[in-house]
């Protein structure tokens, strides 16, 4: 069984689930904290693989299989798909033959000569119909698109090899079945095509594999002379290399004299936006046949996830526009097909349904009760709570991939573990200002900072300055990384000890106090036992303030750990 073209490399995946929040088709299961590529339901769009920050998602390396074939087959053919022109810029293409060639191919040949028999086959189709809506067959990933996820459509799509296969067949056709072919080019669905139709196309490449192929065998495209007798089998193309543009096949159809009207004749790019594009579409072709063009990336094919990043979408397109009006129309060296009819059968993807009261329940479980619990923050990579929800009921999200859920769990936690602290412990901002205290803390200070407390837990945003007169300790520490440790402090007719330290630089300082003046605590004791739960509870408090700022699943780990630390400590307490 091949490996699917796209796949998770799990021990680099981060739990981010940008890969999710970018996928058209959310073809994406979370298992074990790591996503992992629903084969069945995805159309290789590469989208998961571009945004991935830690480059968990993989291209499958097809560049030593391809290798491979020119030391097991004489007669080696390259089809080059048109897009190479901005992806060698400056390069002519009898010199980036030559170096091809130098690789040990028999033969380079333009991808593009396929789209203009596709092109040929569609015209003949529209000058013949009355009505009804015609999509193109030429971007695999939108078949794999429309057939898998919006089934409804599928009658729509013209029943054509793509112009990639269409290239292959005529190849074959020309220098034998014993010829094998090679794509290089910006797709990563072609992958899929040599997968499915080995008979036509061997492997597939992507632009950056040629050129480490070059790097590995020393050849600078830089130094090579072009020679006259360098050329592309068994012709240059014309038409078909507009195909990578938006609109590309559209001018392609033009030239082949295709007379319908502008207004019948659409293309669209982004696979993002395709769900809008064929809603209500059924409406549409009632009277006059409508073709659409239909396109996964956007800007086209010159932006696919196998293209380098080094220029924008104006200056590629430049660069092919130049590229096709420096074309000739010539004579057809070839004998054109005679049908590229393919019906590939790709399954539906089954979308299960859940009922209102199955999505309430598992909303439920992520603490979501009320309307106005769904945040619809898309953290988790779903627009909205609901789709959460439903991924979840289906197998493909997990309960931790609710950041709100966990970080609102974690503020609990840690609420509850700063609040059952023996000590007096606060924690203030850069301006003094409360951020959170435990009900110790405000016993400590007095009466009446008790009874603000008892109003307001917690005393989030009162003025340290003015319930401690000795909050220049903590402006001091603020600005340093490190502990005002053992520090003895006075407050009416009371003794403190405690320490204040720092949090976060600039942001944070967190203080813990005990009261020595208690009638019933011995002295010895309370040195003894204050230092023990001093080193505890600053690094505790240390710990709930990071938690409180930073990743929720990370928070939800270290609090569990610290409980857990207490409630040892207390264990042993009671025994001795």
């Amino acid at each position: 069984m091949k490996l699917n073209p796209i796949y998770t490399e799990i021990t680099e995946c981060q739990d981010c689930y940008k890969c999710i929040r970018h996928c058209p088709v959310k073809s994406i299961k979370v298992e074990d904290g790591h996503a992992k590529i629903l084969v069945d339901d995805c159309i290789l769009c590469g989208n998961c693989y571009l945004k991935c920050p830690v480059g968990a998602k993989k291209i499958r390396n097809d560049l030593p299989r391809a290798q491979r074939a020119l030391q097991e087959h004489k007669k080696v053919i390259l089809s080059l798909a048109p897009s190479f022109v901005g992806e060698f810029p400056g390069i002519s293409p009898s010199v980036l033959i030559k170096g091809i060639k130098k690789l040990g191919f028999w033969a380079v040949s333009e991808t593009a000569l396929g789209a203009q028999e596709v092109s040929r086959h569609t015209s003949q189709i529209l000058k013949k119909a009355e009505k009804g809506v015609f999509i193109s067959s030429a971007c695999p990933t939108m078949v794999e698109y429309i057939r898998k996820h919006k089934p409804q459509y599928s009658s729509y799509v013209i029943d054509h090899l793509s112009p990639l296969l269409t290239h292959c067949q005529m190849l074959k056709d020309l220098y034998g079945e014993d010829c094998i072919v090679i794509f290089a080019g910006p797709c990563i669905s072609k992958k899929r095509e040599a997968d499915l139709r080995e008979d036509l196309l061997h492997r597939a490449i992507s632009f950056e594999d040629l050129k480490n192929w070059f790097s590995q065998y020393q050849i600078d495209l830089n130094t090579l002379s072009g020679d006259e007798d360098e050329n592309f089998v068994p012709q240059y193309s014309y038409d078909g290399a507009s195909y990578p543009l938006e609109g590309g096949m559209i001018r392609s159809l033009k030239m082949q004299n295709v007379a319908l009207p502008d207004n019948q004749l659409m293309s669209f790019t982004n696979v993002h936006s395709m769900a809008e594009v064929l809603q209500n579409l059924e409406s549409l072709g009632q009277k006059d046949p409508l073709f659409l063009e239909l396109l996964a990336c956007e800007g086209g094919c010159i932006n696919g996830p196998g293209c380098g990043k080094t220029s924008g979408t104006a200056v590629k397109e430049k660069q092919l526009l130049d590229y096709i009006t420096s074309r000739e129309e010539q004579l057809s060296l070839y004998k054109p097909c005679s049908s590229i009819i393919y019906k590939r059968k790709i399954e539906a993807v089954t979308q299960r349904s859940f009922d209102e009261m199955e999505i309430r329940k598992a909303l439920n479980t992520i603490g979501k009760y009320e309307s106005s619990d769904e945040k619809n923050c898309g953290a988790c990579g779903y627009s909205t709570c609901r789709d959460y929800a439903a991924a979840f009921l289906d197998g493909r999200a997990e309960k931790d991939m609710c950041v709100s859920y966990l970080k609102t769990l974690s503020e609990k936690k840690a609420d509850a573990l700063i609040k059952s602290m023996p000590s007096g412990a606060v924690i203030v901002d850069a301006e003094m200002m409360i951020i959170q205290c435990n009900r110790a803390f405000a016993m400590l200070i007095g009466e009446e900072t008790l009874a603000a407390y008892e109003t307001k837990p917690g005393l989030k945003g009162a003025s340290l300055e003015k319930i401690l007169p000795f909050t220049s300790l903590f402006q001091g520490v603020l600005s340093e990384e490190g502990v005002l440790a053992d520090q003895t402090f006075h407050l009416e007719n009371k003794i403190f000890t405690g320490s204040v330290f720092t949090i976060e630089k600039n942001q944070a300082v967190g203080g813990i106090f005990q009261d020595i003046t208690l009638p019933w605590v011995q002295k010895d004791q309370v040195i003894k036992q204050a230092r023990k739960v001093m080193e505890n509870s600053i690094s505790t408090v240390q710990q709930i303030a990071f938690l409180l700022g930073e990743n929720a699943a990370q928070s939800e780990i270290m609090l569990n750990s610290i409980i857990t630390s207490f409630g040892s400590e207390s264990d042993q307490e009671s025994d001795d």
